[in-house]
């Protein structure tokens, strides 16, 4: 089962939350659901998040597109480091 685990410096749970909340249908067109948020115990504005993906070739290339819209309309808006897992 393929995963994508996303790290997230910068921001609050709450705000991460609600964004993740509201793109949940688009994210399952795409063939992601979420499975664990977390907030680092150590650095509060810190989040993990994993999803289960159906195919990482295709959340490769929806996180590339959504990367790519999020720095054109916010430039310098913190982006998560992303890793896909097999």
């Amino acid at each position: 089962m393929a995963h994508v685990l996303a790290r997230l410096r910068g921001v609050k749970l709450d705000e991460i939350e609600l964004v993740l909340l509201s793109d949940a249908a688009e994210h399952a067109e795409r063939g992601m659901t979420l499975e664990h948020l977390w907030q680092n115990a150590d650095d509060q504005e810190e989040v993990l998040f994993l999803f289960q993906a159906d195919d990482l070739n295709q959340a490769r290339e929806y996180i590339a597109e959504l990367h790519e819209q999020a720095k054109k309309a916010f430039p310098g808006m913190p982006l998560p480091v992303i890793l896909f897992l097999n």
